[in-house]
């Protein structure tokens, strides 16, 4: 991939910018490999899922600078001046041409950049999300209210410019740090979720709910957390970090019977009960789906009997901190038969396996969520050891 942005260099957010993908592929699948190789010696490692090296981003987070009706939009530089990158390559093609025509609007409109330097203004960030059926969600961070009237008196005809933005929400962030957005979500449109096809399976996105940046990425992971569902054939699913319910999906559409979800985010909660009803109208035959707002590492709140069945699995996918001590604890005693562990960090994957002696890995996958820097995804199924050893022995019985 090529960037002038970087040649110029007015953005270095791309690490590995000029290093050959298939290169920067290898490397992150070795690096992940030697990491776990001490608490993983005996796992399969399937082939690294590629991404495109460019124009996979289905999410811009856009700091917005410069003057108002002159704004920039991009990062800002070491003296906190905006630097705009309005052209950045790595967005989807429909972000890409959207990202020049929304600063237009933001320009048209009066909106006034915070200056960071100076403490004074309104428009933070521009967060900005696709869908694959080419719709779009913008959310406008802003300091106060003091824009709001305003905007709502423009959504007409900022809809009218930019057709393909379905949903439109303000998010207050007044406070003066590096915080991307508030804990205050304003929905100016009539829509407040974002459809996100993928096959069979549709996830519907609220404004405040995590999904991953890299569409196609993202949908190979769950296809392969799927895969390893069908052949484990669980009756129970926990799914804790649930988010939206990717996972949880693509598993009770892979034949578990129950599928529970664990999330800390409200918002998100509620997005995966809608997706879970859609998908329950299309497939009436998928199993029961439950969804709970809570946090998953307050290991009181879990019921261990909940994993009583012959097979069992729990998905984590935890942020980049890991489970910690007290929940790998919980999994040790749960009974639980198996557990896909999808991670973004290496390090604290192979600190966690480490607090796991019952498990045992099976198999382990690369997903390159993050071409062009050195972030990376993996996903790992692991297996209790007394019931591997128990299967291997009805397997042998069985022999003539």
């Amino acid at each position: 991939m090529q960037c002038d942005y970087f040649d110029a260099g007015r953005c270095r957010s791309c690490a590995l910018m000029g290093v050959p993908y298939a290169v920067q592929l290898a490397d992150k699948d070795d690096r992940c490999r030697r990491t776990l190789t001490t608490v993983a010696p005996d796992v399969s490692w399937l082939e690294p899922f590629p991404s495109v090296e460019s124009a996979f981003r289905n999410k811009a987070k856009l700091v917005v600078g410069g003057d108002t009706g002159a704004v920039t939009v991009g990062i800002l530089d070491a003296e906190a001046r905006g630097v705009d990158l309005r052209g950045c390559g790595l967005y989807e093609p429909p972000l890409q041409r959207l990202i020049p025509r929304l600063a237009g609007v933001v320009d048209e409109i009066g909106l006034e950049p915070y200056d960071v330097a100076a403490r004074r203004g309104e428009l933070k960030h521009l967060i900005v999300t696709l869908s694959p059926t080419g719709e779009v969600m913008l959310r406008l961070v802003l300091r106060s209210r003091r824009h709001l009237a305003l905007l709502e008196s423009r959504l007409v005809a900022l809809q009218a410019r930019l057709p393909e933005v379905s949903v439109v929400t303000v998010n207050l962030q007044p406070e003066h740090k590096a915080v991307l957005e508030g804990d205050t979500e304003i929905v100016l449109t009539d829509r407040n979720d974002l459809a996100m096809p993928f096959g069979d399976i549709t996830l519907f996105l609220r404004p405040n709910s995590f999904f991953q940046t890299n569409t196609a990425v993202a949908a190979g992971l769950y296809r392969q957390a799927q895969d390893w569902t069908r052949a484990i054939e669980p009756a129970m699913v926990l799914d804790l970090y649930c988010g939206v319910g990717g996972f949880a999906l693509h598993c009770a559409q892979a034949g578990a019977l129950v599928v529970l979800g664990v999330e800390v985010s409200l918002e998100a909660v509620r997005s995966a009960e809608t997706s879970a009803s859609r998908l329950r109208l299309d497939h009436p035959d998928v199993g029961r789906m439950e969804f709970r707002a809570g946090d998953a590492t307050d290991v009181g709140t879990l019921d261990r009997g909940l994993l009583g069945s012959e097979r069992s699995m729990v998905v984590v996918n935890p942020p980049r901190r890991g489970i910690g001590p007290d929940l790998a604890a919980w999994l040790e005693g749960s009974g639980a038969t198996h557990v896909t562990y999808s991670s973004c960090n290496v390090d604290s994957l192979a600190r966690d396996l480490a607090m796991l002696p019952s498990y045992r890995a099976r198999e382990a996958r690369l997903f390159d969520m993050f071409p062009q820097t050195s972030h990376h995804e993996v996903i790992v199924l692991l297996e209790r050891e007394t019931h591997s050893a128990s299967t291997q022995s009805r397997s042998a019985a069985r022999q003539p």
